[in-house]
């Protein structure tokens, strides 16, 4: 009865195992989750309750339970909202090893119906591990015999991470006798070597010290160091050498244990004990392989030791070493590549089949960049290749026919935002696990001339002194441009431009390949203030391009002319004529000396003294108007004839000065005369009320014109502030007087020398002026009217004339500067 039980028991196993096989046969991975290696117990991986449509009352139901395939339950299911947890810490290295895919499979039964799926996690690496040397010293003996070049192999970093996080570059402290080389296997292993570059010299040292440095490529990177220690011996010159460097063998993961898989040989060219070979594994073979291969230390024969698995490794890199007896040992080395074969373990390849080219930036869009091409060298689903590449680029593939693409351009391209393009590919197969490449191109972008030149400033302002020698530099202007090649060269140039009709280019020169500007001759500040040049920057281009940018250059002041002598007239001589009566009291005003200078500002502010006098004790001259007055009474024993010399200096540096002579005559009864004078001037009072009329109403025009002179101004400043241009310059109590005056009016009344002047228009132009000047020693008050012709010489006298004016004179100006466009 019992066995009956049993045979049905074992009835019912097998037809739930038919079942099972049968279900599970038509389902395939339907969830796939990724995590990060060390998550922490009762992290999230995903709710495969969600994922599978699952209704959170029919995880406890349809009772929802998961299975691990590799036997060791690493992750649990919470019942109550059907998330997949971790239950241990998973180290990827331990689970996977160095395998670029580490995967946990996980089955996920449902039954109420019965249903299966599969549940495959995929492990990523982290940066958790450094790069550890095996031995963190290591001795080397070489004969102080090596040659030259002769390398030493040392021990690689072990580095357990994968990927970017594996080991990337080596590092050796710097020294007199040895380099650093780095060799690639065709694994990818970087293997490190010293090279020897000075002869080594026992007597004269005997150890080197040497600290190489693994280092990988996380963020942040880790390394690991490992002391060298290099003894320099004598005597055994020759190492053994292997028939080969380098063995490349393949084997089966299925081979078993104690397979001879290669036999290596190597000769020693000494004899007797320095000729007889010992063969051993490296050190730089790794502890893990040391315990799947050995070697025969006679005969060199290669063995397998244990069962060799192509999911951990499918390359093995063993280091041989031929070691000799004689003292002081030396060794040959040798390195063997075993390399796994397995199944179905190829990742798709990126073949360029046209290289690409660059790519005008004016290209339209479509143009074609290269050919691409991809291939798998599986077959069925896992030869099934999708390409895809970089977002965000102004390119994208175009399939032509199978598995061959056209790389074309999309949009518009622009050389100075990005002169270049590196473009990642990756191809991943159907596979599953689905496996990948990637290939980077390069794509450059070629220039167009599509971008003018650029002043750093479109508005110069340059100051430069008057009389400066003709060469010298004005400015130097600067333009750049992003384009590259011809389009980014240069060339300056003078617009046509006149300037009180002449031509710019009599005035200044540009250098046509640096921008600065050099003066053609010497500048006249009292004739010449101001002056605009337009410059003109053209690239190299097809079709050029260019700007320009507008240079004023001021003209500085220098005190270069000296004061001139506008009265008393000593034009029909060299001697001026003045009468005074010999009862003139202390204090008269005998005569008034008024002189002006052609230059501006502190340069024209002048300055009398009475340089010589036949007698210094009667006459005395005013600093600053020029009155000469008595200072004290005539007195009959005076000579009648007095010489009096006057000397005018500015306040110019170096300072300009000269001199006017008068002769002053005093006669007796000259006061009679004066009492008729008064007399006639009391009679023509008439005519003296005139002149004054006339002079009121002259005052009174020219005011309301200065009014509406001044509202003008006013508007033209406001409307050119809108275009940034500068308006109107008022003279501040600094001193500086701009000459530049569009109208001035003077009225002096101080003393019996009486004049006005009314000046308009600019003081440089063919402006009209006029002045009357009243002589108390005249017999008539005579009113003169000057006009200036066109020359400049009384304008620039006139110019200057306000300068030495006293305080008690009043001036009004309104001056506007317009920007020579």
């Amino acid at each position: 009865m019992r066995t009956q039980i049993q045979r049905r028991v074992v009835c019912w196993r097998a037809l739930w195992l038919l079942c099972f096989s049968v279900v599970w046969s038509a389902t395939d991975a339907q969830l796939r989750y990724t995590i990060p290696e060390e998550l922490k117990e009762g992290s999230v991986v995903g709710n495969i309750a969600k994922d599978l449509g699952l209704d959170v009352s029919e995880i406890s139901n349809r009772k929802l339970r998961i299975a691990s395939e590799s036997g060791k339950q690493y992750f649990s299911l919470n019942l109550r909202n059907g998330e997949l947890l971790v239950s241990e810490v998973i180290d990827r290295e331990t689970l996977c090893g160095q395998s670029a895919s580490c995967v946990l499979p996980l089955q996920v039964i449902i039954e109420d119906p019965l249903q299966f799926y599969r549940v495959e996690v995929e492990i990523q690496d982290i940066n958790d591990n450094s790069p550890v040397f095996q031995s963190d010293t290591k001795n080397l003996d070489a004969s102080e015999t090596t040659l030259i070049g002769a390398r030493f192999p040392l021990e690689p970093a072990q580095d357990p991470d994968v990927g970017s996080n594996a080991l990337r570059k080596y590092a050796l402290n710097k020294n007199d006798y040895f380099v650093l080389q780095v060799k690639n296997d065709k694994d990818g292993t970087k293997v490190p070597e010293i090279v020897l570059q000075k002869a080594l010299d026992r007597e004269k040292q005997s150890l080197h010290h040497l600290i190489l440095t693994g280092i990988d490529g996380g963020d942040p990177a880790r390394s690991g160091t490992s002391q060298i220690t290099i003894k320099v011996l004598d005597v055994n010159d020759n190492a053994p050498v292997f028939e080969q460097d380098l063995y490349e063998i393949k084997v089966k993961e299925n081979s078993t244990p104690g397979t001879i898989i290669q036999i290596v040989t190597a000769i020693d060219e000494d004899d007797g004990v320095n000729g007889e070979i010992e063969y051993l594994l490296g050190s730089v073979t790794p502890e893990t392989q040391k315990g799947l291969f050995s070697i025969d230390s006679d005969s060199g024969e290669l063995t397998i030791s244990k069962s060799i698995d192509y999911e951990m490794s499918n390359t093995y890199k063993i280091d041989i070493r031929a070691r000799d007896k004689g003292v002081p040992v030396t060794e040959g080395h040798c390195t063997v590549h075993v390399k796994v074969l397995d199944i179905n373990d190829n990742a798709p390849e990126i073949t360029i089949a046209s290289s690409p080219k660059p790519v005008r930036e004016d290209a339209p869009a479509g143009t074609m960049v290269a050919l691409l091409n991809v291939k798998d060298l599986d077959s069925g689903v896992n030869g099934n290749v999708t390409l895809g590449m970089t977002r965000d680029t102004p390119f994208k593939l175009k399939p032509t026919f199978s598995n061959h693409y056209a790389l074309v351009t999309d949009s518009r391209l622009d050389r100075e935002t990005f002169p270049r393009y590196e473009i990642e590919l990756k191809a991943t197969d159907s596979g599953s696990p689905p496996l990948e490449s990637k290939k980077i191109i390069t794509v450059e972008i070629l220039d167009v001339n599509d971008n003018p030149p650029v002043f750093s400033e479109r508005v110069y302002s340059v100051y430069m002194k008057e009389n400066s020698s003709p060469g010298s530099i004005l400015a130097s202007v600067t333009a750049s441009d992003l384009d590259t090649g011809e389009n980014a060269k240069i060339v300056y140039s003078l617009l046509d431009s006149n300037t009180q009709g002449v031509p710019v280019s009599s005035y200044v020169y540009i250098n046509a390949e640096n921008g600065s500007i050099f003066s053609m001759h010497s500048f006249d500040y009292e004739k010449i203030k101001i002056f605009h040049v337009i410059v003109l920057a053209k690239d190299h281009g097809s079709p050029s391009l260019s700007s320009n940018a507008t240079v004023h250059v001021f003209i500085l002041d220098q005190n270069d002319n000296a004061p001139a002598v506008i009265y008393p007239s000593t034009s029909m001589g060299s001697v001026s004529h003045q009468r005074m009566p010999r009862a003139a009291k202390a204090g008269h005003l005998v005569t008034k000396v008024t002189a002006v200078d052609a230059d501006s500002g502190h340069n024209a502010w002048l300055f009398y003294r009475l340089a010589e006098a036949t007698d210094a004790s009667l006459f005395s001259v005013n600093l600053h108007t020029g009155e000469v007055r008595t200072k004290r009474a005539v007195s009959e024993h005076d000579d009648p004839s007095q010489r009096l010399t006057i000397e005018i200096k500015d306040n110019g540096e170096p300072i300009q000065c000269t001199t006017v002579t008068v002769e002053i005559l005093i006669e007796e009864g000259t006061q009679e005369a004066i009492s008729d004078y008064n007399i006639k001037t009391t009679e023509n009072n008439k005519k003296s009320g005139k002149i004054t009329l006339y002079l009121i109403i002259s005052l009174g025009t020219v005011s309301v014109f200065s009014v509406l002179t001044l509202f003008t101004l006013i508007v033209k400043c406001v409307r050119s502030s809108i275009r940034n241009s500068s308006c109107c310059i008022r003279r501040t109590d600094s001193g500086y007087k701009n000459p530049n005056r569009n109208l001035q009016i003077q009225l002096n009344t101080d003393g019996p020398i009486k004049y006005v002047e009314v000046l308009g228009g600019d003081m440089m132009s063919q402006s009209q002026s006029f002045g009357s000047y009243l002589s108390p020693m005249s017999e008539f008050s005579d009113l003169t009217l000057i006009k200036p012709s066109s020359t400049g010489n009384f304008t620039d006298t006139l110019n200057t004339l306000d300068a030495s004016l006293p305080d008690s004179a009043w001036t009004f100006e309104s001056q506007q500067v317009r920007e020579q466009q």
